[in-house]
């Protein structure tokens, strides 16, 4: 069987930050992938893309449930992208090469310093997260400045006329020039869905959707709050509306290197339930807008990544592009009425058994048995 995965192979959160604040480390962590690692910068160069499995308890229930051969969970893709400098827009250290590899994910998983320790070279020479901070989004607008500044002039001259697209178009532009001017990031603005369209034309790095990593002192993993760089940069991140994950890089690293069963042992020392990187896979996956659905029982039971808001047939393609093609119907069982009912005859006796059509919108966590017929 050919499955149709281009929605998995498509998605990407890049993670950036300046150089030496620990993406790579990190990114080695999430794949284990043997990404390069240096205390210099720009030891990363070109990016480094790796698949990580999406941490889901619910998969292991489904299995004890409706036991199969065996358990398949769903990935998606981590792209480690080199440190970025002041000046990058200009062409300062790789500067354009490495704002191109930024536009071409989905979105941005943004790694700041959050530790002290001379052993680590700081390119700035100081611990300074919000500063770090604003030396990346400051890059980021500029180069978003400017690819809107070329297409300014090109779209104000069809405008004159009748092109209704073009006019379109200036109404976005003019939203986002100004902004940018002011040093804020496109997805401050509210743009209708019409708006949004344009805005995705546009590839602009400031437009994606952002998540925050402090990159923590082992000693504060436990507890990130206890970090005052933690807080700084929590505080931050609430003014731009967006997420941030403590962990220590270089812990969840050693983490991931253990064998299964001396994992709990290092976790309960370290006075944590889970390895941080589980919370951050789990953050860029729904920041990426994907949910889970669930195949269930005989040789497999596996978990399929979709997107946010697609409807049963479109969710069927993610399996394979026949069961789009001949879409009947979608047996569908909620993971909660699963759970909490016990087995597949409880919820089937107690009505919670759905069979849904063509315009069903699939649910996160949805057990389904598709029909088809080609």
């Amino acid at each position: 069987m050919i499955y149709h995965i281009i929605l998995n192979m498509a998605l990407t959160a890049g993670i950036v930050g300046l150089p030496n604040v620990g993406k790579s480390t990190l990114f080695n962590a999430i794949t284990k992938a043997g990404a390069e690692m240096a205390n210099y910068p720009f030891a990363t160069i070109e990016p480094n893309v790796g698949m990580v499995e999406v941490p889901d308890d619910r998969l292991a229930r489904i299995q004890e449930i409706e036991p199969a051969d065996k358990i398949i969970p769903t990935t998606f893709e981590f792209t480690d992208i080199a440190g970025i400098v002041k000046g990058a827009s200009q062409g300062e250290g790789l500067g354009n090469k490495f704002l191109e590899n930024i536009r071409q994910v989905n979105a941005i998983i943004h790694v700041v310093r959050a530790f002290d320790g001379d052993d680590i070279i700081h390119v700035n020479g100081v611990v300074d997260p919000l500063d770090d901070i604003d030396t990346i989004n400051t890059e980021l607008i500029l180069a978003d400045l400017e690819t809107v500044d070329k297409r300014y002039a090109k779209v104000v001259r069809a405008a004159r006329g009748s092109d209704k697209l073009a006019k379109a178009e200036l109404v976005v532009l003019d939203k986002i020039k100004p902004t940018l001017e002011a040093g804020q990031s496109v997805r401050s603005i509210s743009f209708t869905d019409e708006e949004q369209k344009v805005v995705k034309g546009l590839f602009l790095l400031t437009s994606k959707p952002v998540l925050y990593v402090a990159n923590l002192a082992e000693d504060d993993m436990a507890d990130p709050e206890s970090s005052r760089y933690f807080n700084d940069i929590k505080a931050f991140a609430a003014t731009q509306k967006a997420d941030v994950i403590g962990l220590s890089a270089s812990a969840e690293e050693d983490i991931a290197q253990l064998a299964e069963e001396d994992k709990a042992e290092f976790l309960e020392m370290a006075g944590v339930t889970e390895p941080g990187l589980n919370k951050l896979i789990r953050a860029a996956y729904h920041l990426l807008d994907l949910r889970t659905f669930f195949t269930a029982g005989g040789k497999e039971t596996r978990a399929w990544t979709f997107k946010s808001g697609m409807k049963a047939p479109q969710t069927a393609g993610v399996i394979h592009s026949d069961f789009e093609r001949g879409f009947i119907r979608a047996e569908t069982i909620a993971f909660d009425d699963l759970n909490t009912l016990g087995s597949v005859k409880a919820v089937k006796e107690a009505g919670k058994l759905r069979s849904e059509g063509k315009e069903y919108v699939v649910n996160d966590g949805d057990i389904i048995e598709f029909r088809f017929n080609v």
